[in-house]
């Protein structure tokens, strides 16, 4: 587990208490911002509550918007923190009313703002603590292994697990990741709802990105 002193976590609550502004959603590579500024991207499934802890990092109920449907997020969504960095919120994947056609469309989006963002420097990909990895899951480590993206997992809903299973699911996680040339060698345990990890992440963020007050 990455240890962060206090100096590091008030730096980071503090960073991350500044403006949030949503910029906007890009459905075609054509459409993303320029590449000024560090970026973070949260990928997962569609149901994983990437809404909800972006929501939660930032201090803020509706800044990314969470859908009863699973499967809404369909474009490259992008947030602004007070110009100090750009949280990217990436299409879910792994619903089941989206044609294929449809779903190739989004993958395929997600994977050109994958290879080719200079500025992007860590996607943070969310698993579901109470199911840990599916075969769902491998598709999307495979298309980061092969962008040469550092990524790191990020266990959600970890309130809704005992401590004990916790533990394991995230030695589990990390064992089945360990190989992979791109994987960060942590696994984060957070809580969108009870802000289990959240300050944390935030630290590890701040630590990636190089953003400062």
């Amino acid at each position: 587990m990455t240890e962060y002193s206090d100096e590091d976590l008030e730096a980071a609550r503090v960073l991350f208490a500044r403006p949030a502004t949503f910029v906007l959603g890009c459905a075609k590579i054509e459409q993303l911002p320029e590449p000024d500024l560090p970026e973070i991207a949260f990928a997962g499934r569609s149901n994983v509550g990437k809404s909800s802890l972006i929501n939660g990092l930032v201090g803020m109920s509706k800044l990314a918007r969470a859908s009863n449907e699973p499967g809404r997020t369909r474009e490259v969504n992008f947030f602004d923190l007070d110009g100090k960095m750009r949280l990217v919120d990436l299409p879910g994947y792994g619903w089941a009313k989206a044609s294929k056609s449809t779903v190739r469309q989004f993958q395929n989006l997600g994977r050109d703002y994958l290879r080719g963002r200079v500025t992007l420097k860590r996607v943070y990909l969310l698993i579901d603590s109470r199911h840990g990895l599916k075969s769902v899951d491998t598709e999307a480590l495979d298309a980061l292994d092969l962008a040469a993206v550092s990524y790191q997992i990020v266990l959600t809903k970890a309130d809704k697990i005992k401590a004990h299973e916790r533990e394991t699911v995230r030695e589990a996680t990390l064992k089945a990741v360990s190989k992979r040339p791109a994987a960060f060698p942590a696994v984060a345990v957070t809580s969108a709802e009870k802000g289990m990890g959240l300050p944390e992440l935030r630290a590890e963020i701040m630590r990636t990105t190089g953003a400062e007050l």
